[in-house]
């Protein structure tokens, strides 16, 4: 089959939403399939990129690192047609999205939809929250969601807040997989994990806190930093190791400092993608206090690197950190540091049949599996549906014809 992904946002540019599609767009066509992206112009993208259809853009609003389509339907239709796709999924509810839906209805084919952001965390961005509203967000989803065939929710939470907003379209939880092998890493070595660990000031008996995320006010930083004084009185060899960069980076290190720990808080800036597996392998535990995720993919990219995790729980991380060997969740912002100190306490021991099966759960294999089932449940409620409402207007169509016969 043939597929058209929709989307603001893909490689060069780095987010959670440019790897999942780039994930998905690999299992698909591992199994035959051909998956095509039409997204934004970049300033920092080849002149040529085999199976990318780009299209004019600009800097989007409050987040000038993102893009959005302004214009370019006619093309991206004639080229849809010409390629003639059998499915549209659309990544975003901005302009490639929108883009997507109307040459999907042009073509007569289904549009699936993931939802992969919870824009009521992100207000605040935009006028600091005094335009736009939780309750313009539930309009404008819902709209934009019933009007698809289908929607794809990476978590339990996602699905329960559009259903909260009123989407009636069907949906199924299917959490993003990532590519085991690039966090796996059997190359990495002990010694190349004490050379990370020296360049950043750490010895062998340190102790390494790793947060890696966009660093921004919604990704909750400030809770792991205010927890960390309890942390450091009970192992004074503790390091906090923030990877990342974004807009809340200078109030972070202020607060670091504020906490006197500002000699044990380190920020690297953003790495290089090649080198992110080596943090994960270097660190003694990975940590997080964000509440804006729909998934989250640095939690199961630290798992497949076999780092535990601390980060604070929702339904979906509930469920993915069901063993203790794997990690534990906790409540709130408060129980931070003293569930890190009782979880090193308790010296938990890895156990590799329980990190195995779960790591077939998360990984990109399972991934590509449901996502294309779920593609085929659509391609036939399309179908059903397209029959219905074309038996429903020749029925309306007969009721016109004996009305006419009667006057």
């Amino acid at each position: 089959m043939k597929f058209g992904f929709f989307t603001d946002t893909y490689f060069p540019q780095v987010s959670g939403v440019a790897t999942s599609i780039k994930t998905l767009k690999d299992e698909l066509e591992k199994k035959g399939h051909q998956v095509y992206i039409f997204t934004t112009t970049d300033p920092n993208a080849k002149e040529f990129e085999e199976d990318v259809i780009r299209m004019p853009s600009v800097p989007f609003v409050s987040f000038k690192d993102r893009r959005i389509v302004v214009r370019g339907m006619w093309y991206a239709y004639l080229i849809a047609k010409e390629l003639e796709l059998d499915l549209i999924h659309t990544h975003t509810e901005f302009g490639a999205g929108m883009l997507g839906k109307m040459v999907g209805k042009k073509l007569k084919i289904p549009v699936i939809h993931t939802y992969h952001t919870m824009y009521e965390d992100y207000l605040h961005y935009i006028a600091k929250g005094k335009v736009v509203k939780p309750a313009h967000v539930k309009y404008f989803s819902r709209m934009f969601a019933n009007h698809t065939t289908g929607v794809v929710c990476p978590s339990e939470r996602v699905i329960d807040k559009l259903e909260e907003y009123g989407v009636t379209a069907p949906m199924r939880i299917i959490p993003t997989g990532i590519d085991i092998k690039k966090f796996d890493r059997p190359d990495i070595t002990a010694a190349m994990k004490k050379k990370l660990r020296l360049e950043l000031g750490l010895t062998d008996n340190s102790l390494m806190l790793l947060s890696l995320s966009r660093i921004s006010y919604e990704k909750n930083i400030q809770t792991i930093i205010k927890g960390f004084p309890k942390i450091i009185d009970r192992f004074p060899e503790a390091y906090l190791i923030i990877v990342g960069n974004g807009p809340y980076v200078d109030e972070l290190k202020a607060l670091a400092q504020e906490c006197g720990v500002s000699e044990s808080v380190k920020f690297t800036g953003e790495v290089p993608n090649d080198d992110v597996a080596i943090y994960y392998k270097a660190a003694d535990y990975f940590v997080s206090a964000s509440t804006s995720e729909t998934q989250g993919l640095t939690y199961t990219e630290a798992m497949a690197a076999g780092t535990p995790c601390i980060v604070e729980g929702n339904a979906y991380l509930n469920a993915l950190f069901d063993d203790i060997t794997l990690g534990i969740t906790f409540q709130t912002d408060t129980d931070f540091a003293e569930a890190f100190i009782q979880y090193v306490e308790a010296g938990i021991e890895p156990n590799e049949n329980i990190l195995q099966q779960k790591l077939y759960e998360i990984s990109a294999t399972r991934f590509g599996d449901v996502m294309l089932e779920f593609y085929e449940e659509m391609l036939t409620y399309y179908d059903q549906q397209l029959e219905e409402k074309e038996a429903a207007a020749s029925i309306e169509r007969i009721k016109v014809k004996f009305t006419s016969l009667r006057k």
